[in-house]
């Protein structure tokens, strides 16, 4: 095969998705994917855990309110982790800039506004 060959099949693998980037930067990102999988499942647990074990606060559906919120922010994450995972990994291969994220952001401001709401009803409605 002669080198112009050879520069054309890297051509052609870089179009289809790039070079394969070193193993342990795919390893990294499959770790990170995998710390967001495990932050959304807590998360989730923790919807679970306010449906079965927290009052209502005297207002009717309120748990099912915040465990609904936590859930919403559960799948949130593993979507984004999913779609942070791709784009990561396609930046890899065509030797690109990581894509940004807000996904940081809006897991703390989102778990920040349960906090809020949870320590409002707390306040405002408990029986004690």
């Amino acid at each position: 095969m002669s080198e112009q060959d050879e520069d054309n099949v890297q051509d052609d693998k870089r179009e289809a998705g790039g070079h394969e980037p070193d193993y342990r930067f795919t390893l990294a990102n499959e770790r990170t994917f995998l710390a967001w999988i495990r932050t959304a499942l807590a998360v989730l647990a923790g919807a679970v855990a306010v449906v079965q074990f927290a009052p209502d606060f005297s207002i009717p559906g309120a748990s099912k309110l915040l465990a609904g919120l936590l859930a919403t922010i559960s799948i949130a994450s593993v979507v984004g982790s999913a779609l942070r995972w791709h784009g990561s990994q396609k930046a890899m291969r065509r030797h690109a800039p990581l894509p940004a994220t807000l996904m940081p952001w809006l897991l703390a401001a989102g778990v920040a506004g349960v906090g809020v709401l949870v320590l409002v009803l707390t306040l405002l409605f408990s029986n004690n």
